[in-house]
């Protein structure tokens, strides 16, 4: 399925990197390093320099913590927006939400993406994504309310799960109008998942590529790398570099991370070993 966001257009297999600019105070990773404009524009500058072809802006973080109001994230979200918008015409601009009232405020201040991360709990999200001709990234989340870590979460199968609610998310959006080529799916890793759920995910992608929609994986410093390798925040970056090399062998499409460069190191070598990108040089045992 093509896959169309903004003004871009992007290839079959052209792996999409799409970089995290949290505008929260008390974000797990870069704990509010982006929280005020221009730190924040500086990031969207560096992350687009590095090759991110989208910019997923959050105003509100994805664990618990003090309690951000839907006026609040627009705040923190819409200005911010606009401005990206003006400085980076080309540059599909995201913003991870799932509130409708923010979609709205962010479409009109020139969003592309609505990224669902809470797996459609308000369904009017993609009714906006429908109204304002955007995308929208339909999550597994395993029923979980936002901001909230899981208790003692099962699943019979969990992939089943992960397909039966994120294809169901995307033909719904589908329905209401959001484009077609506007949609991708996402398996939620760590949302409504313990650290095995996630693993079982990643080895399964090929079961979410099969459907034909586009699979974005949000992989970037998580704690089902943490726990896997026993290392906290700050020393996951070769652990999800590992997983996002097995998730583009697999067919993800999107990556969400917060280091941009070394993905894309690892995305371009994935691409060359599966022969869809030559060598940037190849110059041994020519001469």
């Amino acid at each position: 399925m093509a896959l169309r966001l903004g003004t871009r257009e992007f290839g079959e297999r052209e792996p999409v990197i799409m970089a995290i600019v949290n505008r929260t105070p008390d974000s797990f990773y870069d704990q509010g390093a982006t929280f005020t404009d221009e730190p924040a524009l500086e990031r969207v500058a560096g992350a687009v320099a590095e090759g991110a072809a989208i910019i997923d802006i959050g105003g509100v973080k994805a664990g618990p913590g003090e309690e951000v109001s839907a006026a609040e994230e627009i705040r923190r979200t819409v200005a911010f927006v606009a401005e990206v918008r003006r400085r980076h015409p080309e540059v599909v601009i995201s913003v991870d939400t799932w509130r409708h009232e923010v979609g709205e405020a962010v479409c009109e201040a020139g969003a592309d993406l609505l990224n669902d991360a809470w797996g459609g709990v308000d369904p009017r999200l993609a009714e906006v994504a429908a109204r304002y001709g955007v995308g929208l990234v339909c999550t597994h989340a395993g029923g979980a309310q936002p901001r909230t870590r899981p208790h003692r979460v099962g699943y019979e199968d969990v992939m089943a799960d992960i397909l039966r609610v994120t294809v169901g998310l995307a033909e719904r959006a589908a329905a209401l109008g959001v484009p077609r080529d506007g949609i991708l799916i996402d398996p939620g890793h760590d949302f409504g998942k313990n650290t095995r759920h996630s693993l079982e995910a990643t080895r399964r992608l090929p079961e979410m590529t099969a459907t034909g929609w586009p699979v974005l994986v949000s992989l970037s410093n998580k704690d089902f790398v943490g726990e896997t390798l026993d290392r906290p925040v700050k020393e996951r970056l070769i652990g999800t570099l590992a997983t996002t090399a097995v998730s583009a062998w697999l067919g993800a499409r999107v990556y969400r991370v917060h280091e941009v460069a070394e993905t894309r190191q690892v995305l371009e070598m994935v691409a060359s070993i599966a022969g869809h990108r030559p060598p940037a040089v190849a110059r041994r045992g020519l001469a």
